[in-house]
């Protein structure tokens, strides 16, 4: 049995100090840490604050991305190294956005997927398709691809542990979704291309999230169908009432 995994992106949006309420209110539900993880991906600049603030919480905390490199003459740049030593436990990596806006490509995923594991880094990869190869029915060559390229090299117990979010470009921030079904015959789909690569037990053990337009009103039949395991959320992880909803469809999965 999986369980469900419920990662808000808050991308760039939050100040300090509504970070800092915006946990404070959340360690305060009840939310059962046994049948659904909880993980808020907040701006670098909140992460150390973040860590400090969730100790002890069933709130664990992720980068929204990070660096291959574990140091060197990269302005800006984060590395998993330097999230490690912030106690930051997941990352997400290859975001759509990333892609598209900073020149991240499959080869780049990969090596950042590397260095996470090798700073102790749980890596959200993140895959997905354009509306337009959607409508080529190009989908689940191009994701499955993405997959593959992402995982290559790793050994089966870091692919076991890593989290796959599939998130169809075209339903990222746009209020469309994918059905339920489309969705998961999709990531049945990176399932199967999984367990061609490395084998039923850890096909059967990754968790897939999906991820496009996620809230409380659409999440229980996402979570109901059999291959996904989770999501992860942008626009309705802002609210701590709307995240806690979320939480509880993980919590009922």
């Amino acid at each position: 049995m999986r369980k469900p995994i419920i990662a808000g992106n808050w991308k760039m949006y939050k100040t300090l100090s509504e970070a800092k309420d915006f946990v404070e209110q959340l360690k305060d539900k009840q939310v059962d840490s046994s049948k659904v993880d909880a993980v808020i991906c907040a701006p670098a600049i909140f992460l150390d604050q973040l860590v400090q603030a969730t100790n002890d919480s069933f709130v664990a905390v992720g980068a929204q991305t990070m660096h291959e490199e574990k140091e060197g003459a990269f302005t800006g740049e984060v590395s998993g190294h330097q999230l490690q030593d912030l106690g930051v436990s997941y990352v997400v990596i290859g975001h759509s956005e990333r892609r598209q806006y900073f020149n991240e490509t499959d080869e780049s995923v990969q090596q950042k997927v590397k260095a996470a594991f090798e700073n102790n880094l749980t890596p959200i990869i993140c895959v997905g398709e354009t509306l337009e190869q959607r409508e080529q029915n190009e989908t689940v060559n191009i994701v499955s691809a993405q997959v593959m390229a992402a995982l290559e090299g790793l050994s089966e117990e870091n692919v076991e542990a890593s989290v796959i979010a599939y998130e169809p470009i075209w339903a990222i921030g746009t209020g469309k979704t994918a059905t339920a079904d489309d969705a998961n015959e999709v990531c049945q789909a990176i399932r199967e291309t999984i367990l061609d690569g490395f084998g039923e037990e850890v096909a059967n053990s990754v968790r897939i999230q999906y991820g496009g337009s996620v809230k409380p009103e659409n999440i229980e039949e996402l979570l109901s169908k059999e291959h996904i395991d989770g999501a992860l959320v942008g626009g309705a992880s802002l609210q701590v009432d709307s995240f806690v909803k979320l939480l509880e469809a993980g919590q009922n999965a």
